[in-house]
């Protein structure tokens, strides 16, 4: 394709996100998947510009208002391509110059935009810090809560791309093995900081067919995802939950960690994310992990199995504020936060009847957001004297060794954050039943 090409394929893409209610990395695979002819370079060139726009949102709307043109992809590309790609003006308008596989020529509005934005930069003195931070209004009084300086900190660290993390599945390989193999097919890799099981791969080279990954010894997972399941300290031998399973990610790192003895149950109450999970464990080579698929909270299933496991892990639906490096188009879907705490707190208590006394229950999130995390486990700490808190200081010391990587000041639960850790955003929360619990 043309660097014109390129232009009209990112227009028609960024239509297409705008038009449906898909995340936009859905989005993106269906439009490259209707669009076998486009070329894996083009691909990632195209890809990469859509995401940039994605990342760059509100600093766009707000440069657009400013000029005072209409708001929409082709305006928005044009922009991009002065404010975040650098072209001048004639240079951008040379992008759209209505060959047969390029853009139409930019309209009147659209040339006085490029000739307005050129030399501009993207980030405004007069911009709202909530516009140059790319932060909704319904989360801002919430990162609000990390203080003036972390505030801006932590919020364009979620405006840079994400990591691509691997986890070694250490019933069939060993990490340092895998790392020598990687490099040797000319993949460059390096271990995660954290995660015993993690390697860290520069680029995005295409591992879906590589032949570790087929045989099941490498999954893709965040090393803050890594390191939530290795918190929970899944032994073998014991009965374990991972109540909001999903895809199966977390299900497959417990079973890892169990080194396949014992029991682990993968429940969602969405069917789509277990059958894709089904395909996971396949790969893994562990026969010590099934599926469940749930109609609620208050399943009958929870019930018939009250108090029989050792470890429930809770990663409960949530904003997702942690990911937004993956997901920029997420951040501006509207989000009641009430009414998902609410859903949370349900969601916690439903899992917590499982727990066996003496047991441990693992609350989680990829939100950094204190109303999903601290608040729901306050609550429920409150409605359930029968549970207390445990220190997950204490549990990283005995699971992997050395200091816990704190944020902030002392607590017994965890928060792992992109600026801190180089992780996706996670929250991490112990929970024990008292051993005098029924």
């Amino acid at each position: 394709m043309t660097p014109d090409a390129r232009i009209a394929a990112t227009i028609e893409l960024l239509t297409e996100i705008g038009d449906t209610d898909r995340p936009a990395e859905a989005a993106v695979q269906a439009f490259f998947r209707s669009r076998r002819y486009v070329g894996s370079k083009d691909r990632a060139d195209i890809a990469e510009r859509i995401y940039r726009l994605l990342r760059h949102h509100a600093r766009l709307g707000w440069w657009l208002e400013r000029v005072g043109v209409e708001d929409g992809p082709r305006s928005r590309v044009a922009a991009e391509l002065v404010l975040g790609e650098g072209l001048t003006a004639d240079e951008a308008a040379g992008r759209f110059e209505g060959g047969r596989y390029a853009p139409a020529p930019l309209t009147g509005d659209e040339r006085r935009l490029v000739a307005a934005l050129d030399g501009q930069p993207l980030d405004h003195v007069e911009m709202a810090v909530k516009v140059l931070h790319e932060c909704p209004d319904w989360a801002a009084d919430q990162f609000g809560a990390f203080g003036p300086d972390d505030f801006g900190w932590e919020l364009r660290a979620l405006l840079q791309p994400a990591p691509f993390d691997l986890r070694v599945n250490e019933v069939k390989a060993d990490r340092d093995g895998i790392l020598d193999a990687l490099r040797r097919d000319g993949i460059a890799v390096e271990p995660t900081p954290y995660s015993p099981l993690g390697l860290r791969v520069s680029g995005r080279p295409p591992l879906a067919g590589h032949r570790l990954y087929r045989a099941g010894v490498i999954e893709v997972q965040d090393e803050g995802s890594q390191l939530v399941a290795l918190l929970t300290d899944a032994r073998p031998g014991q009965q374990v939950v991972d109540f909001c399973a999903g895809a199966g990610g977390k299900a497959l790192a417990l079973g890892a960690c169990m080194q396949g003895k014992g029991r682990v149950v993968a429940s969602d109450v969405h069917a789509g994310r277990l059958s894709r999970a089904k395909e996971r464990l396949h790969r893994s080579g562990l026969d010590n992990i099934e599926t469940r698929l749930l109609r609620s909270e208050r399943d009958p299933w929870i019930s018939r199995q009250k108090g029989k496991f050792d470890r429930v892990l809770v990663d409960v639906p949530c904003s997702g504020s942690g990911t937004w490096r993956r997901h920029p188009d997420a951040r501006w879907r509207p989000v009641d936060l009430p009414a998902l705490t609410e859903l949370q707190g349900r969601i916690l208590a439903g899992a917590a009847r499982l727990v066996r006394p003496d047991g441990r229950l693992v609350y989680s999130t990829c939100t950094l957001l204190a109303a999903e995390n601290q608040d729901v486990v306050g609550a429920f700490l409150a409605d359930h004297p029968e549970f207390e808190s445990e220190s997950v200081t204490e549990i990283w010391r005995q699971v992997l060794g050395g200091e816990c990587p704190a944020y902030g000041a002392p607590r017994p639960d965890l928060l792992l954050t992109p600026a801190r850790h180089g992780t996706d955003g996670f929250y991490v929360a112990a929970l024990r039943r008292r051993s005098d619990a029924g």
